[in-house]
């Protein structure tokens, strides 16, 4: 099921991801003590990515450390900034 790059934006800015604009958004994860991770993703600008097909969120749940689901909790809220800590502590991508 596709997700529209708007949701996927603005969850992750929720979430403690930070963005940086360039020619895509890159969104890099600090934790909720402020130390900025190796936890990252991007979203492309172009009008043909309005929506992330499944795809391309794969690709961005891998990114971040996530399984497909995991992420598109992520997304849609009910992992919580708490449990995507745990996620990552417990697979090595934060310490």
């Amino acid at each position: 099921m596709p997700l529209d790059r708007r949701d996927v934006e603005s969850a992750l800015a929720k979430k403690g991801f930070t963005p940086k604009e360039g020619d895509h958004s890159f969104f890099t994860y600090h934790t909720q003590a402020g130390q900025k991770t190796s936890v990252w993703t991007k979203t492309s600008h172009g009008s043909g990515y309005k929506t992330l097909g499944d795809t391309l969120v794969s690709e961005m749940a891998k990114q971040c450390g996530l399984t497909n689901g995991q992420f598109r909790q992520l997304i849609k809220c009910p992992l919580t900034r708490e449990r995507l800590e745990q996620i990552l502590t417990e697979n090595g991508r934060i310490f």
